[in-house]
């Protein structure tokens, strides 16, 4: 875990969003496959960003390992990184 590659990503308002949808999916997101397997990609659009908006905003929080993607046929799923998001909140507990 990079701290700094993980602020950077949460300093904007929409990926801190999609954090916080993810947190909860059921209570956020319809789609046809079991949540269980992630959010379908396209259910990001619920946001009203564009399509390239929205896959940018989840390459950054995949690359600061604060999500996991998962390729099933055509659709990628996402989902919550804990173990990232765990590692963080106690580096900010240790140094802050």
């Amino acid at each position: 875990m990079n701290p700094e590659e993980v602020l950077k990503a949460l300093s904007h308002p929409a990926r801190l969003k999609f954090l916080e949808w993810l947190k909860n999916p059921e209570g956020h997101f319809c789609q046809e496959h079991p949540l269980s397997m992630g959010v379908c990609a396209n259910q990001f659009q619920i946001s009203g960003l564009s399509q390239s908006t929205v896959s940018s905003h989840l390459a950054v929080l995949q690359a600061a390992g604060l999500i996991r993607s998962k390729k099933v046929g055509q659709w990628v799923f996402f989902e919550r990184n804990e173990e990232t998001i765990d590692a963080f909140r106690n580096y900010l507990q240790s140094n802050l």
